[in-house]
């Protein structure tokens, strides 16, 4: 069920997951588009999450902007509610952060990720180049987990509340909550059409699944609900975003991840299982929340045989 409409403010509007912003060219949504927009998201009773470009955008577009309940995306901390940045060091904010960045700079800037928990009240740390995982890469990723779970034990033992997307999160999940492309939000881009999620739009204009005349027309829809997704149903590292667009590129199937993204996944999940049993040891911490259980696989897709 729909609950989120993206709206793509231009063009260039920022990035904030996997995909990487393709277009240099400024194109700025048509304001009457925009109307139009926002009234569909209404009509549809969804919440509305624009995302910025880099630049101040006219007065006009900032008073229609402000007619609707709202969440701003943007590349800059100003009046944001979600601030995207490539750059980790010396950041602070009142606002979640989403830090794109390559595995690489990732490994690079451990002590700026254990500076940046104390100063932000969340980070989103989203892997730009995870389909390029490899064996080695595997190996040293998992080694700046279980290294950040140290830190972050003692932030919890500080009584502090640090959240980290990729360790934090599992262990307040009790199901999947993945992205939900496709599912329970769509993209309305700057050419009035619709979109699985922005990363379609920057890979191919013509890859849309309605425009705002027509309405939407999502081809074989039930694909991006989990029920049909058949390794992922039967999953339980609840905290990946399970992206439909780089199901797509990788296996072609929209509705099965990759072995990198999996095991990128597992090892977050499995941390995240070394984290809360550390954090136990200083008190009750999440009662209510299931252990995490020990498994011996790092791909699911290892374990088809058992499923039924």
């Amino acid at each position: 069920m729909l609950q989120y409409l993206i709206i793509l403010l231009d063009d260039t509007s920022t990035s904030f997951c996997h995909y990487g912003q393709t277009k240099t060219e400024q194109r700025l949504m048509p304001l009457e588009m925009l109307r139009q927009g926002i009234r569909f998201g209404m009509m549809e009773n969804l919440m509305i999450q624009y995302v910025y470009p880099d630049y101040e955008l006219p007065a006009e577009y900032r008073e229609v902007i402000e007619s609707i309940d709202h969440s701003k995306i943007k590349p800059v901390l100003s009046d944001a509610d979600v601030w995207v940045t490539d750059d980790i060091k010396g950041i602070a904010s009142e606002v979640p952060v989403v830090w794109r960045v390559s595995k690489k700079e990732l490994l690079s800037h451990e002590a700026e990720v254990i500076t940046a928990l104390s100063n932000v009240p969340r980070l989103n740390i989203v892997l730009t180049d995870v389909e390029t995982m490899t064996d080695d890469d595997f190996t040293e990723y998992k080694t700046f987990l279980e290294r950040t779970v140290a830190k972050l034990e003692g932030m919890f033992v500080e009584s502090k509340s640090p959240q980290l997307n990729l360790l934090t999160d599992r262990m307040m999940l009790k199901k999947m909550n993945n992205c939900g492309a496709g599912d329970t939000n769509i993209t309305l881009a700057p050419n009035g059409k619709f979109y699985v999620c922005p990363a379609f739009y920057y890979e191919n204009e013509e890859d849309s699944i309605g425009d705002l005349e027509s309405g939407l027309n999502i081809p074989n829809k039930q694909l991006y609900k989990l029920e049909y997704a058949p390794i992922c149903r039967h999953c339980d590292a609840y905290q990946c975003k399970r992206c439909v667009w780089l199901n797509r590129k990788l296996t072609l199937e929209v509705n099965t991840p990759s072995h990198e993204q999996c095991v990128t996944a597992h090892l977050e999940r499995n941390v995240s299982r070394e984290l809360l049993q550390q954090i136990r040891k200083h008190g009750t911490f999440l009662p209510e929340q299931e252990d995490i259980k020990e498994i011996d696989y790092l791909d699911p897709f290892d374990k088809r045989d058992e499923w039924q």
